[in-house]
């Protein structure tokens, strides 16, 4: 679940709080070895918001303070770098011992070897705590698990709730919101310069990867060594095609959003340019943050394709580098860092969903009645792991194919035919 910060923090701020640690790993053994006195770990987080930050300091602070002889030094990361960033470390043996990416960009470190096996070590709670279909995005096909699953991000709809009473329209309600249904309340909200939906899709392809398997779009078949092959049939198209449609057919989306950030996008929701929003779920933050007084919004029913309100469990991960010389430490602390305490404070911090049952029956006890968070962790009930998350290639091929791809079609510069054209040549040219 790869983000892009929409309301980050300065560095310096991000600098401050963690507390100037140094960088790098402890060490170059692969198998581990004995301490002879006190441990210290390198964690380089990823996280951005203000809340995160502050969330993560303090889980650190507080093992700090109860392990004496296991240190824990937190070093910042970037999402927008962070793969490239950890190419660099292992070939460079500089890898932290602890690492937060996610689960579809880790796997192809996990065939090259560079992150530890951490089955031997994580604890019963913990391997309880997560479903199977969770802790298969982190398994290899020999069986072993190279991190722990921490937080899951779902697309959901925001709803600007005066907009649809102004127009006359039922808020959408029930288990779930089928892609037709949302065309059509678009339609109906479109009106005087306004538009039904708003949809930051800069890097579209996240978006289109995860909410496609409520299609049965799985994309590629995987063999157990991280090959796969490609195949872009009518299941795989049906999103990009759906979103196409609002923009172009139906008028109801507003094209220029498209081609923006979710963070270009925010205002114009909140400006009441836009009845509906389309965006991870962890921009519930920045909307309770930055809506103006009075502004009366909400989370709408999981979106729902042909097969359910499927969506991809592509969660952050919390990994040790095989470089590291004491695994079994680190995920003593990953073990701590995964309680319910810890990952129901993370959650609420970045409005995502725990991994872990025990921390998502936390984060409803906590929040309540919420009508944001109810919806929120109800999309985290029909998440399972998808083929792209173990394609070795996949993360170049996104990069370099899928996105541009996606760009193109979303601002009507090629068509349908055209689009398939370049995801499957693209994925042929690498694979």
């Amino acid at each position: 679940m790869k983000r892009k910060a929409v309301l980050g923090i300065g560095a310096v701020a991000i600098a401050g709080l963690l507390g100037g640690c140094a960088f790098g790993g402890s060490g170059t053994s692969s198998g581990g070895s004995t301490p002879d006195g006190p441990v210290t770990l390198t964690f380089q987080s990823l996280a951005y918001q203000d809340s995160t930050v502050a969330a993560t300091k303090e889980i650190v602070d507080s093992w700090n303070a109860d392990h004496p002889d296991i240190q824990v030094n937190l070093t910042q990361g970037s999402w927008d770098n962070v793969h490239d960033q950890l190419v660099t470390q292992f070939q460079g043996g500089t890898a932290p011992d602890i690492i937060h990416d996610e689960s579809s960009d880790i796997m192809g470190f996990a065939n090259q070897g560079y992150l530890a096996d951490l089955s031997p070590y994580l604890s019963d709670d913990v391997k309880s705590a997560v479903s199977d279909d969770v802790w298969d995005t982190v398994t290899t096909s020999d069986g072993k698990i190279v991190a722990a699953p921490t937080l899951l991000q779902t697309y959901v709809v925001f709803a600007n709730k005066d907009a649809f009473a102004a127009a006359g329209v039922d808020l959408p309600s029930g288990d779930q919101l089928t892609w037709d249904e949302l065309a059509a309340d678009a339609k109906k909200l479109t009106a005087n310069g306004n538009y039904g939906v708003g949809w930051g899709l800069k890097q579209p392809t996240a978006a289109v990867m995860n909410t496609s398997l409520g299609f049965d779009g799985t994309f590629f078949d995987v063999k157990d060594d991280g090959s796969a092959t490609i195949d872009v049939g009518d299941d795989e198209l049906a999103v990009p095609e759906a979103i196409h449609a609002m923009a172009y057919d139906d008028s109801s989306l507003d094209p220029v959003t498209l081609t923006q950030s979710g963070s270009d996008v925010l205002p114009g929701f909140l400006g009441g340019k836009y009845a509906m929003y389309v965006g991870g779920n962890f921009l519930a933050q920045q909307i309770g943050e930055s809506a103006p007084a009075g502004f009366n919004w909400t989370v709408l029913p999981p979106l729902a394709g042909s097969a359910g309100p499927v969506q991809a469990a592509n969660p952050q991960t919390v990994s040790v580098s095989a470089q590291s010389k004491y695994p079994e430490q680190a995920t003593e602390f990953i073990d701590y860092f995964m309680n319910a305490d810890n990952q129901a404070k993370l959650a609420q911090g970045d409005w995502l969903i725990p991994t872990s049952a025990p921390a998502r029956d936390l984060v409803a006890q906590q929040t309540g009645a919420d009508s944001v968070w109810v919806p929120i962790l109800k999309t985290g009930e029909q998440l399972k792991g998808a083929p792209f998350q173990k394609a070795t290639n996949y993360p170049q091929w996104k990069d370099q194919y899928a996105t541009p791809g996606l760009q193109q079609y979303f601002s009507n510069s090629i068509g349908l035919d055209q689009l398939k054209q370049q995801l499957t040549d693209g994925w042929s040219s690498i694979g």
